[in-house]
């Protein structure tokens, strides 16, 4: 089978496209035929040896995947062969097959396409827990998303309407700001000329958002920090923006404000029983029709190098997808 390999740290166009073995599935393991594997930002940071966790040489990018079941170990029983299914898998989605452990597999909504499936696990499951049991966001509060064009930010937007808050998105360019108009956003801030803390507060009256949901860091996260409300909470997703900001720890006591973690990958690990219960909800909402994942780059095996790149310049409206066949 086919597969893209990093095998040393670099850039996208160090990883090399090989044919590899078929992997075996163990007892407790489900063999999946990739469909389409989707991208997240820590899969430009895995590539370069910069996220917080390195698989070991040689190893395919993609952290989601969705596709068919083409065999199971002994020990599973939930899945048939051809069932369709979708997974969070960390990495190795840039491939042909992949074995993937029964406990984190999940089947296919029909009506969901099979790149929306790809793309859904994380985006989705980090922003659902940021906004629910980080945030405990409440309806009517006003929420202010930052990188509101990118996948992980229109799934907040979508979430935080669908929890009844007043969205405000804020991404740098119009074409951005339109795809979260398209996923219900009330209030929109082009903040491409670097200025956020008032244009936020003129639109909240002066007192600034509940709640922060906060993707790009950098230079930003201080005006965030500048136009969070009293009793606010100001979380800290990931910094695709490429600096990690310094805490202005005065503001969190004049604000009485919270500066709030969100570790998903972490959490869904250690709080299994959470994370399914979350996952039914955000397939509920989908079944209801109040989300529905936006794709907005589908990019080809052969494609891996542009794929990786549009979002590591930060060119993602929507989903970056893989189409692997």
């Amino acid at each position: 089978m086919k597969a893209v390999l990093c095998k040393t740290f670099g850039p996208p166009e160090s990883l090399v496209l090989e044919e590899v073995a078929v992997p075996a599935p163990a007892p407790d393991e489900v063999l999946v035929n990739v469909h389409s594997s989707a991208l997240n930002f820590p899969d430009v940071l895995m590539i370069e040896g910069k996220y917080q966790s390195q698989p070991p040489f040689p190893f395919s990018p993609g952290g989601e995947i969705s596709g068919t079941v083409a065999a199971m170990g002994k020990e599973v029983t939930r899945f048939q062969v051809g069932e369709s299914v979708l997974a969070s898998v960390g990495y190795g989605g840039f491939a042909e097959q992949i074995t993937v452990k029964d406990r984190v597999l999940r089947a296919k909504p029909e009506r969901m396409t099979f790149e929306q499936a790809a793309g859904i696990s994380t985006t989705y499951g980090t922003s659902y827990y940021a906004l629910k049991q980080r945030a405990s966001l409440q309806p009517g509060e006003n929420l202010l998303v930052l990188g509101a064009g990118g996948g992980v930010g229109i799934s907040a937007v979508e979430l935080g309407k669908a929890m009844g808050a007043r969205v405000i998105a804020a991404a740098s360019s119009f074409e951005k700001l339109q795809a979260a108009r398209g996923a219900g956003a009330d209030e929109l801030i082009n903040y491409s000329d670097g200025e956020l803390k008032e244009k936020v507060k003129d639109l909240t009256g002066g007192k600034g958002a509940d709640v922060i949901y906060d993707p790009v860091g950098g230079a930003l996260f201080d005006q965030c920090m500048r136009c969070i409300n009293w009793y606010g909470r100001v979380l800290v997703i990931g910094f695709a923006a490429g600096d990690i900001p310094r805490l202005p720890i005065n503001l969190v006591l004049l604000k009485s404000c919270q500066v709030v973690g969100v570790f998903f990958g972490a959490w869904s690990a250690r709080s299994r029983g959470e994370e399914a219960a979350n996952f039914r909800e955000i397939l509920e909402l989908f079944e209801q029709g109040k989300i529905n994942p936006l794709v907005g780059n589908i990019y080809s095996l052969a494609q891996y190098a542009e794929a990786l790149r549009c979002l590591s310049e930060r060119q993602a409206i929507g989903k970056v997808v893989v189409n692997i066949q």
